[in-house]
C-alpha cells in the first residue's frame, strides 16, 4: 500500500512538472533571463554589436547628470498626475453607471469597453486628426460653440501632455470592467438595510459602495500607475517628444537610446532606474491603503 501511494505521489510529480515545463522554460530563458542580462548590461558599454565592455557606475552618473533624463522624468510625473485620477475616477463613475438596470445595457458595456481593445497605433493616430489644430474635430466644435481658436494641442507645448491625458481616457473601459466586477460583489443586505434606514442615494454610495469596492480602486491605482510610467505607443507615433522635448517621455528616452542610438548598455539602466522607481512607488501605495482599503467590513 505504501509503495502504491508513493508511485501515486511521483507520477503526479512528473505530470506536474510536464505540464509546467514549457511555461519554466518560456519564463527563465525569455523573462528572467532578459531581466538579469540587462542588470548586467546596465553596467557596460555595449552597441548590441561589440562585445560589451563593464564601465561600472558611468552608465547611472551620466544619467544622473542628463538634462533629458530630468526633462523625461518630469514629463512622465506631470502625466501621471493627472492621468491616473482621471482614469480611476472616471472607469469608478462609468461603472457605477454601467451597474444599474437600463435597456440595452451588454451593448452598452461592450461599447465603452471596445476602445481598450483597439490597436495603439490607430487610437494615436484617430487622436492626431481630433487635435488637429486647423481641421480636427475638437478646435472645430470650440470655434463653433465659442467663436474662439482652439489650441494647438499637440503641436503646443503647454497642451500637448494635457491632450495626451485627453486621449488616455480613451481607455478607461479596461478599468470600468474591473469595478463592475467589484459593484457587483457587494452584498444587497447591505442597500436594503439602508433604505430601510431612509439612506437616499448618495449616502448609500458614500457609505456602502465606496468603502466596499476601495480593494478595486486600490488596485486599478497601482495598476493604472504602473502603465502611466511606461507610456511610449502616443508620444512615439504623434510627436516623437516634441515639440521642444514638452512630450519626451521616460520610455520614450529608453527607447531612443537603445535602438536609435545603440546604447543598449545606457538604456538598460534607465531601465533598471525605472523599475526602482516604479518599486518604490508601488511600496508606498501599499503602506498608504493601509489606512483607506477595507477588506472585511464597512466602516
Amino acid at each position: 500500500m505504501l509503495s502504491f501511494k508513493l508511485n501515486n505521489r511521483r507520477r503526479s510529480l512528473i505530470a506536474f512538472y510536464l505540464f509546467i515545463g514549457p511555461w519554466l522554460i518560456g519564463y527563465l530563458a525569455f523573462t528572467l533571463g532578459p531581466i538579469l542580462a540587462s542588470g548586467w548590461l546596465s553596467f557596460t558599454n555595449y552597441d548590441g554589436v561589440n562585445p560589451a565592455a563593464f564601465i561600472g557606475l558611468d552608465n547611472y552618473r551620466e544619467i544622473w547628470d542628463s538634462s533629458l533624463f530630468w526633462k523625461s522624468l518630469w514629463v512622465t510625473f506631470y502625466y501621471t498626475l493627472g492621468h491616473v485620477p482621471l482614469s480611476v475616477i472616471g472607469a469608478l463613475c462609468l461603472a457605477v453607471l454601467l451597474n444599474q438596470k437600463i435597456p440595452l445595457l451588454s451593448l452598452w458595456r461592450t461599447i465603452f469597453y471596445l476602445p481598450v481593445v483597439t490597436s495603439g497605433v490607430a487610437v494615436a493616430l484617430l487622436w492626431s486628426w481630433i487635435f488637429q489644430p486647423s481641421y480636427g474635430l475638437i478646435n472645430i466644435f470650440i470655434y463653433q460653440v465659442f467663436g474662439v481658436q482652439g489650441p494647438g494641442w499637440f503641436f503646443s507645448d503647454q497642451w500637448s501632455v494635457p491632450a495626451f491625458i485627453i486621449m488616455s481616457l480613451w481607455g478607461v473601459g479596461g478599468p470600468m470592467l474591473i469595478y463592475l466586477a467589484g459593484l457587483q460583489g457587494i452584498p444587497t443586505q447591505f442597500y436594503e438595510a439602508a433604505e430601510i434606514d431612509g439612506a437616499g442615494a448618495f449616502k448609500k454610495f458614500w457609505h456602502i459602495t465606496l468603502p466596499m469596492v476601495t480593494p478595486v480602486i486600490f488596485f486599478n491605482m497601482v495598476i493604472t500607475i504602473i502603465m502611466s510610467f511606461q507610456v511610449f505607443t502616443p508620444a512615439f507615433v504623434i510627436t516623437k517628444g516634441g515639440p521642444n522635448y514638452s512630450t519626451y517621455f521616460y520610455v520614450l528616452y529608453l527607447y531612443q537610446s537603445a535602438f536609435e542610438n545603440f546604447r543598449l548598455g545606457f538604456a538598460s539602466a534607465l531601465a533598471w532606474i525605472l523599475f526602482a522607481i516604479i518599486l518604490i512607488i508601488t511600496v508606498l501605495l501599499f503602506r498608504w491603503q493601509r489606512k483607506w482599503v477595507h477588506y472585511e467590513s464597512v466602516r
